[in-house]
């Protein structure tokens, strides 16, 4: 994904909530990561198919050693910016900025691939090797592409979190049982850096408005310390509704 377009996405996933848009704009991030994996998917497709005619039509290697030289100086610069932009990904847990950083990491691969088999091609003499280390290194970058794929596109669908993550939130939710009677109808999922989890709370008839809406901050403030973009939503229903309802 190239630099203004990685801004574009993340611009539109950061705007604020609207009439049209009343949950956010996070899904642009999952958009714009799903896109991007499919490329390096069709990347990867077409990196085997000029592989494939390479290995049944070789043909002389010129100036090897310059072309490792240029790959491997090329892998370093992508390895170091693919680390900044890696980091800054989890810190803000955006999936346009991971798929950017698969992007890049995917070039290392390719670039020392390369790098590699024009080294073994200049060693050997053996041409078919550059063809078949070609198709090896796309089968790698498009298996990374395929786990990236897997994390941007289920939220589109609006899957729930996964498993452990929800049972840190109902964790933290039932450190405060000794205060409410039980919970349920728990629901999660994820739309780009954002999380949105909503459940009902069921407390004792007695207690006061007050005393709930203190409640609910409490475990609403734990929840963003865990997820800090979390949107929390909590419906609140009196014991009696709960026996009758």
């Amino acid at each position: 994904m190239p630099p203004s377009s990685l801004f574009f996405s993340l611009r539109i996933s950061g705007r604020p909530a609207d009439e049209d848009h009343p949950y956010g704009h996070g899904k642009a991030e999952n958009i714009a990561g799903t896109i991007e994996t499919l490329l390096i998917f069709v990347a990867g497709i077409w990196i085997i198919t000029e592989s494939i005619d390479k290995f049944f039509n070789p043909h002389e290697i010129r100036l090897p050693m310059l072309g490792i030289g240029v790959m491997v100086l090329g892998a370093l610069i992508n390895f170091v910016v693919s680390r900044i932009i890696k980091r800054a990904a989890d810190k803000a847990n955006s999936v346009a900025m991971k798929s950017n950083a698969l992007h890049l990491y995917t070039d290392v691969f390719t670039s020392l691939g390369i790098a590699f088999s024009l080294l073994l091609v200049h060693l050997t003499g053996w041409l078919f090797l550059d063809p078949i280390i070609a198709i090896l290194t796309a089968i790698y970058i498009m298996y990374e592409a395929f786990k990236l794929l897997k994390e941007s596109f289920p939220p589109l669908m609006d899957q729930r979190l996964s498993r452990k993550e929800e049972a840190e939130i109902k964790r933290i939710i039932l450190a405060h049982q000794d205060e409410f009677i039980e919970f349920h109808d728990f629901r999660s999922r994820r739309a780009g850096a954002e999380e949105y989890i909503d459940f009902h709370l069921v407390v004792p008839s007695e207690m006061t408005i007050e005393t709930a809406h203190t409640l609910c901050n409490e475990i609403e403030k734990e929840i963003y310390d865990f997820y800090s973009k979390a949107q929390v939503l909590i419906h609140l229903e009196p014991e009696e509704e709960r026996i009758y309802s």
